[in-house]
């Protein structure tokens, strides 16, 4: 079994803590995203694993073994980089081969488990060229090539499609992805991508300011935000916050933004009772605001004015300024019609509402 555990690792260069005593598992087989941005400690987290960073403190296991003062290429782990790291002077199956070579495979081996693995990666008609030759993607696909075919325990990928170009990213990672699953190795992918993080991970672990703030499935994260800070950074545009207290009225809770109270769920009541007249952050994405010239009641819509509008194809962003001043973004249907300048009540979905304590990682309290 190839489980990797992180127990109270920390990383500090200098007097600055890098990565402050983290503890993370990650399953046999499992495809585990760290996300985070730039300077939150994920590049080296995925540094300590692969012992190209000594650890400050803590435990590193991987299987049953605990590897912090074990060399690098004794970790039985393989590791693919933003820069693809290939050898120029060697052909394709060279590069591919080295790693066979110096464990002192067999030839014949050797360059069985290179073309079965280069036709596996649709870069068989490559194998005699050199690097210099090929676009991003295939140098991309050799460099996954060279850690495939030694078959290791754990696979540790460090933003490997950053340098791709937006389209061929997308079809590489879905690449990436189908490959994970066939292969079903452990592998540990760092990222600052939401959208990366969102459609490779089996679980995502997202990170701030070297500390762990929630690890869960993708959608568990995106629909249960543990913090303001987990909601603000997952998701594009960003989740709409407002500044307001937490009010009740005849046992019901609502969330007063300036002048307008705001009807919350009653089953949040118990949550927010200890909350009560305090002041309070309220989230709300895009996708759960809709521009509507009537029909709703007052305790769920906000008077607003259209600032910007940007088609998207199969949506609209849409740049909305309420009464106060304050900048709220909507995803909507791109066939409503609406204006720059034009004033209308801007319905909010409170059901997907949740509600933060203050502070840049506040907690989210709708959360039982």
């Amino acid at each position: 079994m190839s489980e990797v555990t992180l127990q109270g690792v920390s990383k500090v260069f200098d007097r600055t803590v890098a990565v402050n005593n983290i503890s993370l598992q990650i399953n046999h087989g499992e495809f585990m995203v760290i996300v985070g941005p730039s300077g939150c400690g994920k590049t080296t987290t995925l540094r300590m694993i692969a012992g190209l960073e000594d650890i400050s403190s803590g435990t590193i296991r991987i299987g049953d073994r605990i590897v912090n003062d074990i060399p690098p290429k004794d970790r039985d782990i393989a590791m693919v980089f933003q820069n693809y790291a290939l050898y120029p002077h060697m052909t394709v199956f060279d590069n591919m081969a080295f790693g066979l070579k110096l464990r002192k495979y067999p030839k014949q081996k050797i360059k069985s488990l290179v073309e079965e693995t280069a036709r596996m990666l649709g870069i068989e008609a490559y194998l005699s060229r050199k690097p210099k030759a090929l676009s991003g993607g295939q140098r991309q696909r050799v460099a996954l090539g060279r850690a495939i075919v030694r078959s290791p325990k754990v696979f540790l990928f460090d933003e490997p499609l950053s340098n791709l170009d937006a389209k061929l990213r997308v079809t590489t990672r879905s690449e990436l992805k189908a490959l994970q699953h066939k292969l079903q190795t452990t592998s540990i992918y760092v990222t600052h991508d939401q959208a990366e993080a969102m459609t490779l991970g089996d679980r995502i672990c997202v990170m701030h300011n070297g500390n762990i703030r929630q690890i869960a499935p993708p959608m568990e994260v995106y629909d249960r935000p543990a913090d303001r800070f987990v909601a603000g950074f997952l998701g594009t545009p960003p989740m709409n916050f407002f500044d307001g207290i937490v009010v009740f009225e005849k046992d019901r809770p609502f969330f007063k933004v300036d002048d307008t109270s705001l009807a919350l769920r009653p089953a949040l009541k118990n949550e927010l009772a200890a909350y009560k007249d305090q002041p309070m952050v309220l989230g709300i994405r895009p996708e759960s605001l809709t521009p509507k010239p009537d029909g709703y009641s007052e305790h769920s819509s906000l008077d607003a004015v259209v600032k910007v509008i940007e088609p998207l194809g199969d949506r609209m962003d849409v740049y909305f300024e309420t009464a106060s001043q304050r900048r709220v973004i909507a995803n909507i249907d791109p066939h409503i019609q609406v204006e720059i300048g034009q004033r209308l009540p801007l319905h909010l979905n409170l059901e997907k509402a949740h509600v933060f304590e203050r502070g840049e990682t506040g907690r989210n309290v709708c959360l039982s």
